[in-house]
């Protein structure tokens, strides 16, 4: 039996449910998720095999206007990862306007050769569903789209018709992970990505950006009973000091609501009974300090 592979770039403004369209795909969380803009950072890469074809989908960061150099290296990442794309997912919030940063966006794309999907995602949010037909109008003039698919995904709502598109798109190939594997993130930056998710759900709307997490130590360790355990040792950083106390919270009570709502997640996602310990340091400005957003794994791979 011949093997088809077919890889896909994600891409489009921050918020838009880029991450929640990975992880649905995927059926795991492999990207974190929030209501907070700029959540993802990175490229991320979520694996999908279904029989003979394997999915390989990459997900950006949302572009926005740069403001520290962390925002260059994102948006850098955007533009490198299209001009790579053999196939490009646009993803659209169809209830807020076409932003600068989308136009350029597809117009960077419409230069592309790759296959183009336009995904209009929040149909669920929109009332008036006749509206959509102006909203992908709009969308239309920007680039020459090979297919326009309204979807809902927290609802589920499309999201199969967008999956036939893709899988046409396969070719015949090798499959370049192994065919139960999910992502390529290593351990070490997914457990790192779920302790930011639960800073940035918990934490006030200055504090979110700032913030950095590094997974210091991990051991696995047998109890008497002969329970496992995985010890893991975390870093929140963050680039004011003001904002470790609004970390910790009063008497530690913030610090112990991300890292319980962590370790339950941890617990779920490794299927092992975890022991979290999270400290929270300052490294002032870091965003804009180029050798920490290296140290911290986020420049431009």
């Amino acid at each position: 039996m011949s093997t088809k592979n077919v890889f896909v770039t994600i891409v489009g403004k921050a918020n838009v449910g880029k991450s929640s369209l990975l992880n649905a795909f995927v059926g795991e969380k492999v990207a974190a998720v929030s209501s907070k803009p700029q959540t993802t950072r990175t490229k991320i890469t979520g694996v999908l095999t279904k029989g003979e074809t394997q999915f390989v989908f990459i997900d950006t960061p949302g572009v926005h206007k740069a403001r520290t150099k962390l925002s260059e290296f994102m948006n850098k990442t955007v533009a490198e990862t299209v001009a790579d794309g053999e196939l490009i997912l646009f993803v659209a919030d169809c209830t807020k306007k076409i932003s600068d940063e989308e136009r350029e966006l597809a117009n960077r794309i419409n230069t592309s050769s790759s296959g183009k999907i336009l995904v209009i995602n929040k149909i669920d949010l929109l009332p008036d569903k006749e509206k959509l037909i102006n909203v992908i109008a709009e969308y239309s003039k920007l680039c020459d789209f090979d297919e326009v698919v309204p979807v809902s995904v927290t609802e589920q709502d499309g999201l199969d018709i967008v999956s036939d598109i893709i899988e046409k798109n396969a070719v015949e190939g090798p499959h370049y992970f192994p065919d139960d594997s999910f992502t390529d993130q290593p351990e070490k930056v997914i457990m790192a990505e779920i302790i930011r998710e639960k800073a940035l759900y918990d934490l006030e709307d200055e504090v979110p950006h700032g913030i950095a997490v590094t997974i210091e130590k991990v051991d696995e360790r047998d109890t008497r009973n002969g329970e496992s355990i995985l010890d893991i040792d975390a870093v929140i950083y963050c680039e004011k000091q003001s904002h470790k106390g609004i970390i910790i919270g009063k008497n530690g009570s913030m610090l112990k609501t991300i890292s319980t709502q962590a370790r339950e997640e941890l617990e779920d996602f490794f299927r092992i009974k975890v022991n979290l310990h999270c400290w929270v340091k300052v490294k002032e400005g870091w965003r804009n300090r180029e050798g920490l957003i290296r140290n911290f794994g986020l420049e431009p791979k």
